[in-house]
């Protein structure tokens, strides 16, 4: 359910038929891609599983929480639309804004533990400065 407390890492708890994801950084960045790979870990197991497509997603600058939104909601159409689960992703900052980097591997491919992501709750959304870098905190319709 969790990685250790570190300069980086995510956790992902039960939430009344939902998920909850929270994830932390030294930067934003880092943060955005721990949140992906809480929602990622919160439904498939994906470790040792090799990429077979890749895309890149160019979001403008904005605020964190949208920025996250925008994210998982890429994730989730990739998901539920394409059949792909992100088994590695790269997050960093561009000029104007992010770049998402993204190796799927097709859903059939991977071992599935939990349900799949339907959407990206606004309730009690948050992805902002913390004590040591970046925190983010999210809920996830399943």
């Amino acid at each position: 359910m969790s990685s250790t407390r570190g300069a980086r890492g995510h956790r992902w708890l039960p939430h009344t038929a939902d998920v909850r994801i929270e994830a932390w950084g030294r930067t934003r960045e880092e943060c955005l891609t721990e949140a992906v790979t809480g929602v990622v870990d919160s439904f498939a197991e994906v470790a040792g599983v090799r990429p077979t497509v890749g895309g890149t997603v160019l979001l403008p600058e904005g605020p964190g929480e949208d920025l996250l939104v925008a994210v998982l909601s890429e994730v989730i159409v990739r998901v539920d639309a394409d059949g792909l689960v992100p088994v590695d992703v790269e997050v960093r900052r561009v000029p104007g804004g992010v770049e998402v980097r993204l190796a799927f591997a097709a859903l059939d491919a991977v071992a599935i533990v939990g349900a799949a992501p339907k959407a990206v709750s606004l309730h009690r959304l948050s992805c902002a400065p913390a004590a040591r870098g970046w925190a983010c905190s999210v809920i996830l319709d399943v």
